[in-house]
């Protein structure tokens, strides 16, 4: 049976949990406004990348790829621009 993907945003938010850090605390390192890290940890919001790499940075955190990427087919090429 294919194991199931769990979201990077999941993952985040588990790390955070089993991290024993404070809301309060990992706010006030990384800059994240408190009502965003809420709602992120809630599922009812998003980070930034920046957001999201500051705290990835706080708990140690590297991501790391389960077997090979999806193959994904070439784009078509488009049609040419007439020359004005």
């Amino acid at each position: 049976m294919a194991e199931k993907r769990v979201r990077l945003s999941d993952q985040l938010r588990r790390a955070v949990d089993a991290s024993g850090l404070s809301h309060y605390a990992i706010c006030k390192v990384t800059g994240i406004d408190k009502g965003s890290f809420s709602r992120f940890m809630a599922g009812k919001g998003w980070l930034s990348v920046e957001k999201a790499d500051a705290l990835g940075d706080l708990l140690r955190l590297e991501i790391v790829r389960r077997g090979k990427p999806p193959v994904i087919p070439k784009a078509k090429p488009g049609r040419k621009k007439k020359a004005r």
